[in-house]
């Protein structure tokens, strides 16, 4: 696996303080390693579009991030401009409120808005599992799999604490195969890389991605 690492990982830089020129760094990087997606925040999407244009890594785009707390419709119109602007990959952050206070419908209708306005690109949910106990963590994904959504996903990256290999673990228990899911938050080497593939990972959001490939690359 470790050859293919790179197709698991969308490269990230989503600090309230990044610059243009760092995002054409992260772009000139992805397209140098190929990784899956370069994931932005929303302001940067055209250009992360115009560099990545031709080649095989997608632009990604945050909606509702970080605190997943804004209107649906906020997110919708979010979604909707991010998608005009090129990007293939929505990650959304859920209402986590709704969640932790139970309110599913909530949470369903939500996730449900964003996919149908994503349309064609799909939609990764964060749940922010940190936020969560156990069976919240479930309830959730089944909401993000009702409502359509390709991926969920553990963490923002700014919460508390990031991906754990037991969430992941019971996030792939509860999805099965009919969603995929990423781990992000916190990954930093490539061991942590891998165990969050060995426990059901599809994708890692990673800051460090330069790092972790050239680790893996000594682990050959």
């Amino acid at each position: 696996m470790t050859h293919r690492l790179a197709k698991y990982m969308d490269h990230t830089l989503l600090k309230p303080e990044a610059t243009a020129e760092q995002i054409r760094t992260l772009c000139q990087q992805a397209l140098t390693y190929g990784f899956a997606s370069v994931c932005v925040n929303g302001c940067y999407v055209p250009l992360a579009h115009a560099l990545l244009r031709g080649s095989d890594v997608k632009a990604c785009c945050v909606v509702g991030f970080p605190l997943g707390a804004m209107h649906t419709q906020v997110k919708v119109a979010e979604t909707r401009q991010a998608v005009a602007d090129g990007a293939l990959e929505i990650d959304m952050v859920m209402h986590i409120g709704a969640a932790k206070q139970a309110d599913w419908q909530a949470v369903h209708a939500d996730i449900a808005a964003v996919v149908e306005a994503a349309r064609p690109a799909i939609v990764k949910v964060i749940l922010e599992t940190c936020l969560l106990h156990e069976e919240e963590i479930v309830q959730a994904c089944l909401c993000a799999q009702k409502a359509g959504a390709a991926f969920v996903k553990t963490s923002t990256g700014f919460g508390a604490c990031g991906a754990k290999a037991e969430d992941v673990a019971l996030m792939r228990r509860t999805v099965g195969d009919t969603m995929k899911i990423k781990a992000s938050g916190g990954i930093r080497t490539y061991e942590q890389a891998m165990q969050m593939l060995r426990a059901g990972a599809d994708r890692l959001g990673v800051s460090n991605s330069v790092a972790i490939m050239q680790q893996a690359n000594t682990s050959i």
